[in-house]
């Protein structure tokens, strides 16, 4: 396989062809999917609890939030809607990539995977909104997703994703498929993280609870959806000796480095004059959260060996979420072995 040549979109439908993928991309697939015949059965695991974790946004009540809105501090009010434009715009993005990446996956089950990623992601975006229209008017709401789209430490910081989101756009290569999803972990596992970060500040205060409860149902989908990007990455790896390379490798620690570092620019910019919140702790904590990308993806810590430094966010936690380990790849080497039952893909 030539890793910079484009993929071919899948075929809906190919007789010829088995059910159960020989491959996540470049396999043949008959485009059918049994759930009870796939080449790799732990997907359906991961399926179902995705579907577990179904949700509307209309299912929260935010009139305690709005209540509570006019008795938040003018720098408080401003953070809250920056950040919620933000994590807004990037959700924009998820879901057309997301279906994007459909056509050119082979394994049917992932397909159905991706498929359900998109739909949670569009849930998310309407959540956010959701959230703007109880508490500020129309105008105030489009003001601040122009200030999200122009602000020029937010577009830096976002250039990264968009960067690796338009080459596969444009250059749909077995390459760019995995570059665009080592920076899906980087949105869904970083950025997003430390945007919560700040509704459980307000929320250990007893502040805007409802809009904290909100995060927490985007969260739990986020870990899920991060989590499953990773194994996404080792498989595609693992049937692709030639992504398998530690130049791939070292992309990988690079581009979460610069997230972490992005991350942290702007956590300076946004919550700078929030009290109660270290800027330092808050960059161990971003540190933190990369080791776990990385112990996912089977790679060591890029990052000096952690608790989480932001103890009062462990009620909000992945442990507190979800049982899901996130190292059970843990790996010495910073290569990666092909992925089987023996190895612990069991643990899905």
């Amino acid at each position: 396989m030539n890793i910079h040549l484009p993929l071919k979109k899948i075929k809906l439908l190919n007789p010829e062809y088995p059910n159960k993928s020989t491959g996540v991309i470049n396999g043949k697939s008959s485009g059918l999917l049994n759930w009870n015949d796939i080449a790799y059965p732990q997907m359906y695991d991961l399926y179902q609890t995705l579907l577990s974790n179904f949700w509307k946004a209309q299912e929260i009540n935010m009139q305690d939030d709005l209540k509570q809105w006019e008795f938040l501090s003018p720098v408080e009010q401003d953070v809250f809607l920056r950040i919620n434009t933000q994590l807004a715009s990037l959700d924009s993005l998820q879901t057309p990539t997301m279906s994007q990446v459909m056509d050119y996956v082979s394994d049917s089950s992932f397909k159905a995977i991706f498929a359900v990623i998109s739909q949670q992601e569009a849930v998310h975006t309407e959540s956010y909104s959701y959230i703007l229209s109880s508490l500020v008017p129309l105008s105030e709401q489009n003001n601040r997703f122009d200030q999200a789209k122009n602000d020029p430490i937010v577009r830096k910081r976002n250039q990264l994703i968009l960067e690796s989101y338009e080459n596969f756009r444009q250059n749909p290569t077995p390459l760019n498929v995995f570059k665009l999803a080592v920076n899906s972990i980087n949105l869904e596992g970083i950025y997003f993280y430390a945007g919560f970060a700040f509704f459980y500040h307000l929320a250990r205060q007893q502040k805007m609870l409802k809009t904290s409860t909100m995060i927490s149902y985007i969260q739990r989908d986020e870990m899920q959806h991060a989590y499953f990007i990773a194994q996404f990455i080792r498989i595609l790896l693992s049937e692709n000796p030639e992504l398998n390379t530690e130049e791939n490798v070292e992309y990988i620690y690079q581009t979460i480095d610069r997230a972490v570092e992005l991350e942290k620019e702007w956590a300076g910019f946004i919550l700078e004059d929030i009290e109660g919140i270290d800027l330092k702790e808050f960059s161990g904590y971003v540190e933190y959260l990369a080791n776990k990308r990385l112990r996912q993806l089977g790679l060591q810590n890029l990052y000096p060996d952690r608790e989480n430094p932001m103890p009062w966010i462990h009620v909000f936690s992945d442990e507190m979420i979800n049982d899901t380990k996130s190292d059970f790849f843990e790996q010495k080497s910073r290569t990666y072995s092909k992925v089987t039952q023996s190895n612990g893909f069991d643990e899905l």
